[in-house]
C-alpha cells in the first residue's frame, strides 16, 4: 500500500516513483512451478520467486518473515492518520471515512477521491480516478494467485489484501509457506492498523493538525522501495524499474490521476523487446545460427566433407 502515502493535493503523486516501477515488474517475474518447488526450469529452494537464477538457501525462518512483515505494516499503516484527516477535512462524516478505509483499502484511491471532492470536482470523476488508481493491483492478483495457491474459498477475502505492501512480501520469500505467511501477516497488520488510525484521524482532525510536518507520509515510500530494491537483481530489472519511474513521473502533470501508474508498466515490454532486438542482432552479427546438434553454422562449414 505504498500508495496509501498519496496527498489530497497531488493525488498519489508521492507513491508514483514506488507503484510505476512495481506494476511494470510484475510483467518481467517468469511464471513457473512454485517457489522452492525445484522443478526445471523453475526457482531452486531458497531462490527469490520468479528469479530462476538466485542460489540455493535455507528457508527463511517463520519468525523473520513474521517480523519483516510487522516492520511493513506497522511503518505503512501508521499513515492511516493522514486520510483521516483529509477525508474529514474534506466534509465527509466519520462514517463515510471509516467505510471507505474498511471496503476500499488502498490509499491512494482513498486519497484521490476525498481530494478531487474537497476541490468541489464531480463525484464521479472523482471515483474514475480513484479507479484508475486500483488497477494496477489487478496485476498483482495475477501473480499472487499462481504464487500463493490459496483455497478458493479464501480468495476473494484475500484479494482484498492485494496491495503494493502485501504483494513486495509476498514476492520477497523463499517458499509458497513464507510467502503465505508473509502475505497474511503484512495483510492483517496493514489492515487493522490503516482502519484504526484513520478512526483515529477523523475523530482528532483538529488536534492532528498539519500531518505533513510529521513526515509520515513519507512512511510509506521509504518501506517500499527498501522492499523493491533487493528485488532488481539483473540489469534487465533495473532498466524496467528505471524507465517506469521515468515514465510515471513524466506523465503525471498531463494524465489523470492512476493513469501514469499503467502507462509506466509499457516499460516491461519495451524493455524487453529492446534486449530482444540486440540479442538478435548479436545472433545475425557472428553468423551463430545452430543446427540441431547445437554447431553453428560456420563451424558446419569448416567441417570435412561440406
Amino acid at each position: 500500500m505504498a500508495e496509501q502515502t498519496a496527498r489530497s493535493d497531488i493525488p498519489a503523486g508521492e507513491a508514483y516513483a514506488t507503484a510505476a516501477p512495481s506494476t511494470a515488474l510484475a510483467a518481467t517475474r517468469t511464471e513457473g512451478p512454485p517457489p522452492g518447488s525445484g522443478g526445471a526450469g523453475g526457482p531452486r529452494p531458497g531462490s527469490a520467486p520468479g528469479d530462476a537464477s538466485s542460489a540455493p538457501g535455507e528457508p527463511k525462518p517463520d519468525s523473520a518473515v513474521v517480523r519483516d512483515a510487522l516492520g511493513v505494516g506497522i511503518a505503512v499503516g501508521l499513515s492511516g492518520f493522514a486520510f483521516g484527516v483529509t477525508s474529514a477535512g474534506s466534509g465527509l462524516t466519520l462514517l463515510q471515512t471509516c467505510v471507505l478505509s474498511l471496503l476500499v483499502f488502498t490509499g491512494a484511491s482513498q486519497f484521490a477521491l476525498v481530494g478531487a471532492i474537497a476541490a468541489g470536482g464531480n463525484p464521479l470523476a472523482a471515483a474514475a480516478g480513484a479507479f484508475f488508481l486500483g488497477v494496477r493491483n489487478a496485476f498483482y492478483g495475477l501473480r499472487l494467485s499462481q504464487l500463493l495457491a490459496l483455497p478458493r474459498f479464501v480468495r476473494p477475502l484475500a484479494a482484498h489484501w492485494v496491495i503494493d505492501e502485501t504483494t513486495a512480501v509476498a514476492l520477497a520469500q523463499p517458499t509458497r509457506r513464507s510467502a503465505r505467511l508473509g502475505f497474511t501477516v503484512t495483510g492483517l497488520t496493514l489492515y487493522v492498523l490503516w482502519n484504526l488510525t484513520t478512526l483515529l484521524g477523523a475523530l482528532g482532525a483538529e488536534a492532528i493538525g498539519d500531518t505533513d510536518a510529521w513526515g509520515i507520509d513519507a512512511a510509506g515510500p521509504a518501506v517500499f522501495l527498501a522492499l523493491l530494491a533487493p528485488m532488481l537483481r539483473t540489469a534487465t530489472e533495473r532498466a524496467v524499474a528505471g524507465l517506469a519511474v521515468l515514465l510515471g513521473l513524466g506523465f503525471l502533470p498531463v494524465l489523470p490521476a492512476g493513469v501514469p501508474v499503467l502507462v509506466a508498466a509499457v516499460a516491461a515490454p519495451a524493455v524487453l523487446w529492446l534486449k530482444g532486438r540486440a540479442i538478435g542482432d548479436g545472433v545475425k552479427g557472428d553468423g551463430s545460427t545452430r543446427d540441431g546438434a547445437g554447431r553453428t553454422k560456420k563451424a558446419q562449414r569448416k567441417e570435412p566433407g561440406r
